[in-house]
């Protein structure tokens, strides 16, 4: 029964990551079996040459083509965002999905939450050990 059945639980997520990607993503959202596609404006902008800058207008402007593309063809496309604001802005754009709060920023904004209450702080916090 599974193997009748398997590849109609099986999605197609084609991600789009390269200026390559973003140029031929109105052909790949069309192609048939390909369920979704997702933007990764993180390393869309490096293949831009704006490694960092996943918030430059450029790369913005290109994540929303990419959304335009998929929604005249019919095809859901997805957007990993870094913050909310963006998050909202490609929601608006009409992204059927975002990804809000990747790994490496969950991590980093962590690590100096702790920095801040233990390192950076002139008094430490009275229940911490550095006050012993």
């Amino acid at each position: 029964d599974y193997l009748a059945r398997a590849n109609d639980l099986v999605s197609l997520t084609v991600q789009i990551e390269t200026v390559e990607g973003f140029e031929a993503a109105a052909g790949i959202a069309a192609v048939e079996g390909v369920d979704a596609l997702l933007v990764g404006p993180a390393d869309l902008a490096a293949s831009m040459g704006l490694l960092g800058q996943q918030n430059h207008p450029d790369v913005i402007a290109a994540v929303e083509r990419v959304i335009a593309a998929g929604r005249a063809a019919g095809t859901p496309v997805g957007v990993n965002a870094f913050d909310p604001a963006t998050a909202d802005r490609y929601a608006a754009a009409g992204a059927a999905y975002v990804l809000v709060g990747a790994d490496v920023t969950l991590l980093a904004r962590a690590s100096e939450a702790l920095a801040d209450r233990f390192i950076r702080t002139s008094e430490p916090d009275a229940g911490s050990p550095a006050s012993y």
